[in-house]
């Protein structure tokens, strides 16, 4: 089919996955820009702090997501009911009472993991440093969790412009905290690590705060706790997080193995995530975007939508990816300078970015057609995917790459890369299944 009559029959479906997809890349774009933003200014403070944060994030993010993966089902869920013409207000007060209690839970999870870092094997004067960033950090996960658990709610009526315009306004929070905090400023000293944990703790309370305030007005006190309802976000929500699990597992577990092997690799495996993170949340955007809308059209029972909507998002995930591979393959030093000048780590840093260019189109790929399973409630085929790109085929490659090769922090890169190579592969092929079976 000619490119010109592809555009004109998906128009109306580009046009509205963009509209919705818009404020949530802002979103996303905040969360990315906040994490840039704490390694921009802590890189200026010194490597060591960089490296020991680096670490304690890798820790804690493998935890923390799988509850952010289970807060993801309450708008997959409740866009299906809306699809399906069902009244989804009266779970409000269920879904935060469900948020908050998972940040509860995971609260507890997060500061525990303070007790076995000197356990891990990390340098020595770096352990200090991680379990006081474990310490403070862990109490801002009910923050987050209140913070997206409100944001999957209005999700699913496809509000979207609040919750994500705020976090962009946060980062600019962010950075002055992270300033003022690590280096200090007037009469608060300059604090490192500790000033970056505060700083996190004090953006990610905000914003669950003031989202809280902005849908009080809806809550219904007296509406009953529907508890059926929160085994459905377990029951969908599960894989989601197992998903995350596996997924932050795999590039974190990275983390830990070169942070053991020398804190400067750990430094520029963190640099180079944050780099790849960025192009990333466009196709995670338009992810997010297809599976409200395939979630709405499943519950809608029309399939012709569904089709349409998330052929269209493929188009726009991996035409964005393919722009963003061609950007890393030409600028990957000015890119690594934007976080830091050391030689040491340009060194080390430039010839990885040409990896992560090489398999931007895979990572669009894979992420849409997990949105597409997500909105079809397919989770346990997500995580599926996951476990078998990053564990069944991507460890196996990095033992081979860095054992018998000795390709270090390269090695990993490169089985990151056949990992997603292989996610994609398997998440269309589940996607094209129940195509073909929705149309029987």
């Amino acid at each position: 089919m000619p490119i010109n009559q592809l555009i004109n029959n998906y128009k109306t479906c580009f046009a509205e996955l963009l509209i919705l997809a818009f404020p949530i890349l802002i979103g996303h774009l905040g969360y990315t820009l906040i994490g840039a933003t704490d390694i921009l200014v802590v890189a200026k403070y010194g490597i060591d702090a960089l490296a020991a944060i680096s670490i304690a994030n890798s820790i804690l993010f493998t935890i923390f997501f799988f509850g952010l993966g289970i807060t993801t089902a309450i708008s997959i869920i409740l866009s299906n009911m809306r699809g399906a013409k069902q009244g989804i207000k009266k779970y409000l007060l269920s879904s935060l009472l469900f948020s908050v209690f998972l940040g509860c839970i995971f609260t507890v999870l997060c500061y525990m993991t303070k007790y076995i870092v000197p356990y891990m094997g990390f340098e020595k004067e770096l352990v200090p440093y991680i379990q006081q960033y474990i310490s403070i950090v862990s109490f801002s996960i009910l923050g987050l969790y209140l913070f997206d658990g409100i944001k999957q709610f209005l999700q699913a009526y496809e509000i979207v412009n609040f919750p994500n315009i705020l976090l962009l306004i946060t980062v600019v929070i962010n950075l002055i905290f992270d300033i003022v905090f690590v280096f200090g400023y007037g009469q608060i000293p300059s604090m490192g690590v500790k000033g970056a944990a505060i700083a996190t703790l004090l953006v990610r309370m905000f914003t669950g705060v003031v989202m809280l305030i902005y849908v009080f007005r809806f809550i219904n006190f007296k509406s009953p706790i529907y508890f059926p309802y929160m085994k459905q976000l377990v029951k969908v929500g599960s894989p989601i997080g197992a998903a995350f699990l596996l997924e932050f597992l795999a590039f974190n577990i990275i983390t830990i193995l070169v942070g053991r092997e020398a804190g400067i690799l750990a430094a520029v495996h963190n640099i180079l995530v944050t780099i790849s993170s960025a192009s990333f949340m466009v196709p995670l955007a338009v992810s997010t975007a297809v599976a409200v809308k395939v979630s709405y059209y499943y519950g809608a029972d029309k399939p012709c939508e569904i089709k349409k909507y998330s052929y269209a998002g493929l188009i726009m995930g991996v035409g964005f990816m393919a722009f963003a591979g061609i950007i890393l393959a030409l600028f990957p030093e000015e890119l690594i300078k934007l976080f830091t000048s050391d030689k040491e780590v340009l060194n080390i840093a430039i010839p990885l970015v040409s990896i992560a260019a090489m398999y931007q189109v895979f990572d669009g790929f894979q992420v849409v057609s997990g949105g597409i399973l997500k909105g079809f409630k397919m989770t346990k085929f997500v995580s599926a995917a996951v476990l078998t790109g990053y564990w069944f085929v991507g460890m196996p490659t990095a033992i081979l790459l860095v054992g018998k090769y000795h390709l270090s922090l390269r090695g990993y890169w490169l089985a990151l890369a056949v990992s997603l190579c292989v996610m994609g592969f398997v998440q269309a092929s589940c996607a094209r299944y129940k195509f073909n079976k929705i149309n029987k």
